[in-house]
């Protein structure tokens, strides 16, 4: 069920991301990251209820630092893209937020099974395979390098911080993570004076990203209650390759065969780590 969980969760993380790539073609990206979220916010709110969780400000405060880390990296990842080459910046940050929880859940005393890390290493990999992108050609900076290992950093933290809230908490840590991010997000467009209007026909792009984007962080939370973080971070972190299959069958897009061979490393990387969880 965890493997099942994770790998749903990625698929919908992708999807999020398709439906937030399409909405930016039409809004202003603080415009969009600060609508989706809180369409997102109010999904959370209403499915308390349904799933009810044990409230505590323990776990208020795991979700409040989850979501200031998930936004400082959304922040830190735009500005790599503005100031760097996207094939050197995209890969970057995805690995470096796979790995760290990874590297946080053995250190931590997990110890998969030796097809289950073989499974993780093929999907690092496959994360960096699926990440290619043809902007390349322009001069790679060692700032934007560095922004981009933050902005992995942060995204690596968000999911690193959620597990560390009482498993009893429910989706409460999800509450305190939109809010904050919300309002840090918020914040940056007011002092930045960007408008928060929607551009022309593109709030139910929004609305469909944000909604998405929580019923991600709801699988992620269910997954990582029953299962070892060091897989289920890895897994997740697989989104790309759904974004991209996407963005061929809706909008034509071409795949370029080194990201045709990062999507079937995904694939054989699910199934391993899949055998491997297999009584």
């Amino acid at each position: 069920m965890t493997v099942i969980l994770a790998t749903a969760c990625a698929i919908v993380y992708g999807t999020a991301d398709f439906f937030g790539g399409l909405a930016t073609r039409r809004s202003q990206v603080l415009s969009v990251v600060v609508l989706s979220q809180m369409a997102g916010l109010a999904v959370i709110l209403g499915l308390l209820p349904l799933l009810p969780g044990a409230f505590s400000g323990l776990a208020l405060s795991w979700g409040l630092a989850a979501g200031l880390s998930g936004a400082a990296g959304l922040v830190l990842f735009y500005r790599a893209l503005a100031t760097g080459v996207m094939s050197v910046v995209a890969p970057t940050t995805a690995v470096t937020s796979a790995a760290l929880p990874v590297m946080f859940g053995l250190a931590r005393g997990e110890r998969p099974q030796t097809w289950a890390l073989v499974g993780v290493a093929l999907a690092l990999g496959s994360v960096l395979l699926v990440s290619q992108d043809r902007s390349g050609g322009g001069r790679v900076s060692l700032s934007s390098v560095l922004i981009s290992l933050a902005a992995g950093a942060g995204f690596g933290g968000f999911f690193i911080l959620l597990t560390m809230a009482p498993h009893e908490a429910g989706l409460w840590p999800l509450v305190g993570a939109r809010l904050s991010s919300v309002t840090l997000v918020a914040l940056l467009a007011l002092l930045t004076r960007r408008a928060l209007r929607p551009g022309p026909r593109s709030l139910h792009i929004i609305v469909a990203a944000g909604v998405l984007d929580m019923a991600a962080n709801v699988l992620y939370l269910l997954a990582q209650q029953d299962g070892l973080l060091s897989l289920v971070a890895v897994l997740v972190s697989l989104y790309p390759a759904s974004t991209l299959l996407l963005a061929n069958r809706v909008l034509g897009e071409r795949l370029r065969a080194v990201q045709v061979t990062g999507v079937a490393c995904a694939l054989v990387a699910v199934a391993l780590i899949a055998v491997a969880q297999h009584p």
